[in-house]
């Protein structure tokens, strides 16, 4: 499991390019914006920590924690 890595959403870093006023260019990547959160499963009993973006939160809110790590067991993703 990657650090930067959304659980929920899969999101990783992307890359590009730095564009300067001279356009010169330099490497990049855009980070995911994880975070380290903590939910109760009620179907499970117990807590379960996800490294989730923010966007991936949006996703647990709208769906609800229980269908959220149903599917990621589900996948075989480790929770």
């Amino acid at each position: 499991m990657s650090a930067q890595r959304c659980q929920v959403t899969g999101a990783v870093p992307s890359f590009g390019n730095t564009i300067s006023h001279s356009h010169r260019r330099t490497s990049r990547r855009w980070k995911v914006n994880i975070q380290r959160k903590r939910f109760w499963v009620e179907s499970l009993g117990r807590h379960v920590t996800l490294n989730v973006s923010t966007k991936g939160l949006k996703v647990i809110d709208r769906d609800g924690i229980d269908a959220v790590a149903a599917r990621l067991l589900a996948s075989g993703e480790k929770i």
